[in-house]
């Protein structure tokens, strides 16, 4: 363009010029906070991550162009989760993705300010998270995990899969409110299924190794695994102790019967951190937590290992097969 046109056409779009200016300015940098109750080399969490990340990226944000994403995943010791949750919050994020009871709570404990998404809640009312499902009211939404009413399910799939169990320890996490939950609704329907349940506690990887070995002593014993952070991050000691002791076992979620466990039913745990992408990305477009509605699972799934039913000795039910999401042989 020559020098003549240029300044014609500077003078005819002065009005445009500011406009102009400001869609030239660098994108402004949105800072994401990830507390995680789980270490950060598991498998688990990796693929939580990535679904998270993808959901981002369809909803236009990109790391290192437009949002930053610091993470915090270090087990589920409170201590260590209390000075994550310090840290993050002292970062001023735009948002915090937390997951599960363990990070939630001292998150709260930390700010009454910054937005949280959360995930894997089984009841965000009744802990005092949020005011109700529909209406948060406060700096906190996102995904609720599964209604407790869920325990009398496993207890009855664990049934259908091996009539013969009549005893079964419960692995629970007694200082987060599901654990206890979850095992009073098994414990309504056990007397029906000729079933008698015995709590056992995740504190330890020690505690769960003792506590199934004594149990396994005893004639017609199964296993249900109720849904928490301490029993994924102990997951591969409870799967081996299963097969050990040839304990038929009902687990919360898939990644349990992927390592070599029985059988499985609850919502998809991936899923949820793509889901909460969504309520990120509206967060960070201006709208408030308080007015986001939690939101319930919407996948389940119905997962069994038939070589582990092999190896147990179980015929699966046709019914039972024909209900399942996923099959591995």
């Amino acid at each position: 363009m020559r020098r003549r046109e240029f300044i014609t056409l500077l003078g005819g779009a002065a009005v445009a010029w500011p406009l102009v200016a400001r869609a030239q300015e660098p994108e402004r940098m949105r800072r994401i906070g990830v507390l995680m109750a789980i270490n950060a080399d598991d498998a688990e969490a990796q693929a939580r991550i990535a679904a998270f990340v993808r959901g981002l990226q369809q909803l236009g944000w990109t790391v290192g162009k437009n949002v930053r994403i610091d993470y915090r995943l270090a087990g589920i010791d409170a201590d260590t989760l209390r000075k994550n949750a310090a840290e993050l919050v002292a970062l001023a994020p735009d948002v915090i993705l937390a997951q599960s009871s363990p990070t939630i709570a001292p998150l709260l404990q930390a700010t009454h300010t910054v937005p949280i998404v959360f995930t894997l809640i089984a009841d965000p009312v009744g802990a005092g998270y949020v005011e109700s499902l529909a209406h948060p009211g406060g700096n906190a939404t996102g995904f609720t995990v599964f209604e407790y009413a869920i325990g009398g399910k496993w207890l009855e799939l664990l049934k259908e899969i091996a009539p013969r169990v009549t005893r079964v320890a419960v692995v629970r996490e007694a200082a987060v409110a599901a654990g206890p939950a979850q095992f009073g609704a098994a414990q309504t329907v056990a007397p029906s299924l000729g079933m008698e349940l015995r709590p056992v506690d995740t504190r330890s990887a020690g505690e769960i190794d003792r506590a199934i070995t004594a149990f396994a002593r005893g004639a017609n014993s199964g296993l249900l695994v109720t849904g928490s952070s301490s029993a994924t991050l102990h997951r591969d000691l409870i799967v081996s102790l299963a097969a050990q002791y040839r304990l038929p076992a009902v687990y919360f979620t898939r990644f349990f019967v992927t390592a070599g466990g029985l059988i499985s039913y609850g919502p998809d745990y991936v899923d949820q951190f793509r889901r909460a992408s969504g309520y990120v990305d509206r967060i960070l477009k201006g709208e408030k937590p308080a007015n986001l509605p939690v939101q319930a699972p919407t996948k389940y799934e119905l997962v069994i290992n038939l070589k582990t039913a092999k190896a147990l000795g179980l015929e699966v039910p046709p019914t039972l097969l024909a209900r399942a999401d996923e099959v591995i042989e």
